[in-house]
Parts: C-alpha cells; structure tokens; sequence
C-alpha cells in the first residue's frame, strides 16, 4: 500500500539551491550598491538607526507579551 508520507520535509525556498543562489547575488549586488554609494549612506546612517528600532521591535514579536505561562508560587506553607 502506499501512504503518504507525512514526516516529509520540503526545504524552504531560501534553501533550496535556486534560494542560495538569489541571496547570493543579492548580497553581492548590495555590497558594490553600498560601496559605490556610501558616502550617501553615511548621512543618513542616524536616521537608518532610528529606523531600525521600532522595525526589529515589530519583528520581534511585539504582541506576545502576554502568552508567557505564569509559573506557581509557593509560600512558606507549602514546604511538606
């Protein structure tokens, strides 16, 4: 019989070779992009900064704040 199998896992996109291959070639453009222009990213490097703040709260997972389970608390009573 064949049954499917469900313990299989297909890889993501970004590791599949074609992934690899994209963010290669995008970290090698960004690098000469960065390099043949850095004298304009340096001007706006403090405002890049001030930028980056509220976006890597967001991608942290601002919202799941309240999900933490609570651990019990003992009292002096419940040493036995």
């Amino acid at each position: 019989m064949d049954q499917p199998d469900h313990n299989a896992h297909t890889p993501s996109f970004w590791r599949r070779p074609a992934g690899m291959a994209l963010a290669t070639a995008a970290l090698i453009a960004g690098f000469y992009l960065l390099r043949e222009h850095w004298g304009h990213v340096l001007g706006y490097w403090p405002y890049l900064l001030l930028l980056a703040c509220p976006l890597m709260h967001l991608m942290h997972g601002h919202g799941r704040h309240g999900n933490h389970a609570q651990p019990s608390r003992r009292t002096h009573n419940d040493q036995e």
